[in-house]
């Protein structure tokens, strides 16, 4: 067997050579995977992080090749000559925006995993709400608009605000939530500067708190999933300068069962019997609004970003990206199979959460020291003191992560919010003559973050 990598991340949360040899909490250990590990890498995210870019022999690969950015348009020809040389036999790959390149190979070279028709309900954020709503799942009226004429009569039909976005985004890049007319009409202009488009997506604004599913399916069967609510909007990334806390919902709460069921039905009309997409982690967005209705924002056949790949282990003591990793390797998972006997999905032993606070121009003063606290499961810092950074570019460029738990949701709120504070209190960024003019307007951004998943 031998692997193809993409990876568009840091390296730091990725030792892909551990997790295949299966050096990791509940594998097999002392395995060294026996075929070759090629990779191909984004430049841009490893500095981004602060990480040294990997040398001739500065990692543990049979071959590490770096581009600029994963997307470059000369990057699925090379990556299909590396698979070609190394008669590679799997495709990994992590990121939303590297999974179709991923599909893409596997059915060129036909391997095992995914292809183009498994992902694409996944990505193509049009066919996802239609085989979602022909499923009974409710999601927001919406529409593909070719034209901006088209746009503008969407919103005059739905009324304001609406939301403007990419067919195939992530992240909340490329996402504007418009108040009216007058914001309207120069996101037109500068859309549709070019001409007619079918990449967009228009949707009325769904008000509500939204919450996100997370879990694992193994051979078409979830073994474990959770639902969790963001106490903050995504979309307010570029002009939110307080702690963003995330929390798992409690076993008792009445949303619980029914965000739960309503995956459930969700992966299933997206994924067609007979389909080559068995083994993956998804990561589903479901607003809750004020009048009780639970409403589809799209979902991901992969694993969330942030840290929810360390939420989810710190509730059941399974890592997704290691799970995802070696099952698209063809290697098995001894930490999920067999987890019960009736064939349930696993419960979570505690709640969890994270903390998180993003990226802001300037120069970095000071930084948080890591918290010593028992409950606390990891803390991450993605800038230096001395540095100088630019503004948040997505709703996953963060400055600071934290992610804890506790035994109960209320706990765990009040710890998180604690530590939220405690780490806005002790980080300092001065701005610098231009930084004010540099930031980015709420609710729109067009780069990708540094830290996307």
């Amino acid at each position: 067997m031998s692997v193809l990598i993409l990876h568009r991340n840091p390296f730091a949360a990725f030792p892909y050579r551990r997790w295949l040899d299966g050096d990791a909490p509940g594998l097999d250990g002392g395995t060294p995977y026996a075929g070759d590990i090629v990779v191909l890498a984004a430049r841009d995210k490893i500095e981004l992080a602060g990480e040294e870019i990997p040398g001739d022999t500065g990692h543990d690969f049979t071959h590490l090749e770096l581009f600029d950015t994963l997307d470059d348009e000369a990057v699925p020809a090379r990556a299909f000559a590396l698979a070609e040389e190394y008669r590679i036999t799997h495709v990994i790959a992590h990121h939303e925006a590297d999974v179709v390149l991923a599909a893409q190979l596997r059915e060129r070279l036909g391997l095992d995993g995914a292809w183009s028709a498994d992902i694409k309900p996944f990505r193509d954020k049009a066919l996802m709400k239609r085989l979602a709503r022909q499923a009974g799942i409710e999601v927001a009226p919406h529409t593909v608009p070719g034209t901006a004429q088209q746009a503008r009569d969407f919103a005059e039909q739905h009324g304001f605000p609406v939301v403007l976005k990419d067919r195939a985004g992530y992240n909340s890049i490329g996402l504007s939530i418009l108040a009216d007319r007058d914001e309207l009409e120069p996101r037109l202009a500068r859309a549709y500067r070019d001409g007619s488009r079918d990449d967009l997506l228009i949707e009325a604004y769904v008000p509500g708190r939204m919450c996100h599913v997370d879990g694992l399916v193994v051979d078409g069967r979830t073994v474990a999933a959770w639902p969790s609510q963001y106490q903050y909007e995504l979309a307010s990334f570029g002009a939110d300068p307080g702690p963003r806390v995330d929390l798992t919902l409690d076993v008792d709460d009445p949303l619980t069962p029914r965000l739960l069921a309503l995956v459930e039905r969700t992966l299933a009309a997206l994924k067609p019997e007979g389909g080559r997409l068995r083994t993956h982690a998804f990561h589903a967005e479901v607003f809750h609004t004020p009048d009780d209705r639970l409403v589809l924002c799209e979902i991901a056949g992969r694993s969330g970003g942030a840290k929810i790949r360390e939420v989810f282990e710190t509730l059941f003591g399974i890592q997704l990206a290691v799970q995802v990793t070696r099952a698209e390797a063809g290697l098995p998972l001894p930490v999920v199979e067999g987890t019960t006997d009736d064939g349930a999905p696993l419960r979570p032993r505690c709640m969890a959460g994270q903390v998180l606070t993003m990226k802001r121009p300037g120069l970095v003063r000071s930084l948080p020291a890591a918290p010593d606290e028992e409950w606390v499961k990891g803390f991450w810092l993605f800038a230096e003191e001395g540095q100088v950074i630019a503004p948040a570019s997505g709703s996953a460029d963060f400055l600071t992560a934290a992610v804890g738990s506790a035994p109960t949701r209320v706990e765990c709120e009040r710890r998180l919010r604690a530590l939220g504070a405690r780490i806005i209190s002790e980080t300092k960024i001065v701005e610098r003559p231009g930084d004010a003019d540099a930031t980015p307007a709420p609710h729109e951004q067009g780069t990708e973050p540094a830290e996307a998943s």
